[in-house]
């Protein structure tokens, strides 16, 4: 799977985040105004630009911004780990979004993290694997991540719905420190704010043989990129490297686009961290 921001689109997200014109950022990169438009539209890289000073510029890591334009990728995943975890990417129009689909073994009992586009994918897991859905969580609001609601909830009327939207009901929003089982498995939430104001990211523990804990992070974080903030994205960057970036290094990372990846891998080549 491709990543979901190729080096133009950090060059430009960062940019953005930061404040910095285009006309600085290529003074900086010493390339042309259109080189830099070239780059960012599309991350080829027809001339090198000076990957020190324009990540000096736009508060990025400029080792890491090299090797991610080199052609990083995360390793990937092996997911027999958590055999009770489902990755499922539904497509609009070209545009493809992940939802994560989890259960407890033993008692078959079910949450889905965010419907994509389409919840029909989901529901035909749930079918096949003779599930109980007890749970949808939800990581933000955007359309690409609760398209299939109204699917789900009219497949599975029990279903509970949790989020951090101050607009759903008040037994639908998560609570700080709040820890709901699934069988076995435990699921708590963390706030992560800045893509979206409703943000939030959920831990998934306590999963057979020890394997690490997993967490899903909607677009607050992608194999080597970020989500891109309208707001104070200064808070943003802080919030995902305490919520998201602190756990152990070891936690499979299941963010909202793009391939799955890990707390070691954002650490070892995020540019934003």
């Amino acid at each position: 799977m491709n990543l979901e921001d190729h080096v133009g689109d950090i060059l430009r997200k960062a940019r953005l985040h930061a404040g910095v014109t285009a006309e600085a950022a290529a003074q900086a990169a010493r390339l042309s105004a259109t080189e830099l438009a070239t780059l960012e539209e599309s991350g080829s890289l027809a001339k090198r630009p000076d990957f020190a000073a324009l990540a000096a510029l736009l508060n990025l890591n400029a080792a890491k911004l090299e090797r991610l334009a080199a052609g990083w990728q995360p390793a990937p995943a092996a997911l027999e780990s958590w055999r009770e975890l489902r990755v499922i990417s539904t497509s609009e129009e070209g545009y493809a979004v992940n939802c994560f689909l989890v259960w407890d073994e033993v008692t078959r009992d079910a949450a889905l993290f965010d419907t994509g586009f389409d919840a029909t994918p989901a529901i035909r897991l749930i079918e096949e694997n003779q599930l109980a859905l007890r749970y949808v969580f939800l990581t933000h609001g955007h359309d690409d991540h609760v398209c299939g609601m109204p699917h789900l909830r009219t497949r599975f009327p029990k279903a509970r719905f949790r989020s951090n939207a101050a607009s759903a009901p008040p037994d639908q929003r998560n609570r700080p420190n709040d820890c709901l089982a699934l069988g076995s498995l435990r699921v708590m939430n963390r706030a992560t704010p800045g893509h979206a104001e409703d943000g939030v990211s959920y831990v998934i523990g306590n999963w057979p043989e020890d394997a690490p804990h997993v967490i899903v992070v909607g677009d607050a974080l992608f194999a080597g990129s970020m989500g891109r903030v309208r707001g104070d994205a200064a808070s943003a960057r802080k919030c995902v490297q305490e919520q998201i970036l602190s756990l152990p290094p070891a936690t499979l990372v299941c963010p909202g686009h793009g391939p799955l990846t890990t707390v070691a891998e954002e650490l070892a080549n995020n540019p934003f961290f």
